[in-house]
C-alpha cells in the first residue's frame, strides 16, 4: 500500500509529492501517523481527538476535503493541505484567518435575553451549533480565489446560529455585518455543503440569511447584480435579439 503526500518544508523550497509505503490498511490518519513514527519524523500534520469531533485533522484527500480520522485509506491516495490558507509546513496550515472571519462577522452573543429558552428554541440552532470549525468548507469555497475578505461558509453558518438564538436579544449587528463580503458574495455552488463532515448545509444557511436580511429591509444584491448585467435581448433599434448581441 502506498500513500502520496504533498509536502512543503519551507518557504524557500517548493511543494513536492513524496510517496511512502504503508503497512496497515486503516484510516488516512493512521497512515499519516505511521509515516511520522516509522518513515520520517520531520513530517508535520495536525490531529487531536481521532474521533471526528475536534476537526483538526482536516486535509484534502484526492482533491476533496476530508477528516483524516474518518476517511478509509486506499492504495495510492494523495493527501494535501487545505486550500485558501498559508501552509506552515507539510499538511499544517495557518488558521489565523478563523478568528478574523468570526470577529468580522460578529458571530457572538451581543446582548443576552432574559426570556425563557425552550427545547424547541434549542433545536432551532442545534444543527449550526455542531460546526467543529474544521475549515473544510473554507478550503472548498471558490469565492476566496477572487475575494480574500469573503466571510465564508462557516462564519455565515455561525451567523445564522446567533440570529436564530433566542438568547440573543439584538441580532441586528450580525445581519448588518454580513451584507458586504458575506451572504450576497456567495455563488451558492454548494461545495461547502458537500464536504461538511457534520452534515451542516451552509448553502441553505446563507439562503436563509438572505431571506431574513430582505425581511429586515436590506437590499437583495443578487437581484441588483442580476439586473445590472442582464441583457434583455432587445437591441437599440427596438428589435428582439435572442442571443443578446
Amino acid at each position: 500500500m502506498k500513500i502520496r503526500i504533498k509536502r512543503e518544508k519551507s518557504k524557500e523550497k517548493k511543494p513536492y509529492i513524496e510517496e511512502f509505503e504503508i503497512d496497515k490498511e486503516e484510516t488516512i490518519l493512521n497512515a499519516l501517523i505511521e509515516v511520522k513514527e516509522k518513515k520520517d519524523n520531520s513530517f508535520a500534520f495536525r490531529c487531536g481527538c481521532k474521533t471526528g469531533v475536534c476537526g483538526s485533522c482536516a486535509v484534502r484527500v484526492n482533491g476533496t476535503e476530508r477528516l483524516a480520522c474518518k476517511t478509509h485509506f486506499k492504495d495510492n491516495d494523495l493527501v494535501e493541505p487545505l486550500n485558501n490558507a498559508k501552509v506552515i509546513k507539510d499538511l499544517i496550515v495557518d488558521l489565523e484567518h478563523e478568528y478574523k472571519l468570526l470577529e468580522n462577522s460578529e458571530t457572538f452573543l451581543h446582548k443576552a435575553s432574559s426570556g425563557q429558552i425552550t427545547k424547541s428554541d434549542e433545536k432551532l440552532i442545534d444543527t449550526q451549533s455542531n460546526c467543529i470549525l474544521c475549515q473544510s468548507c473554507f478550503s472548498s469555497c471558490p469565492v476566496y480565489e477572487v475575494n480574500k475578505d469573503f466571510l465564508g461558509p462557516y462564519s455565515l453558518t455561525r451567523a445564522l446560529r446567533y440570529v436564530n438564538d433566542k438568547k440573543e436579544s439584538n441580532s441586528a449587528p450580525i445581519l448588518e455585518k454580513i451584507q458586504n463580503n458575506g451572504i450576497w458574495d456567495c455563488t451558492l455552488c454548494g461545495n461547502c455543503t458537500l464536504v461538511c463532515p457534520q452534515f451542516i448545509d451552509p448553502k441553505s444557511d446563507i439562503m436563509n440569511l438572505r431571506m431574513k436580511s430582505v425581511q429586515k429591509g436590506y437590499e437583495d444584491k443578487s437581484i441588483a447584480s442580476f439586473n445590472s448585467g442582464f441583457d434583455t435581448g432587445f437591441d437599440s433599434f427596438g428589435g428582439f435579439n435572442p442571443n443578446g448581441f
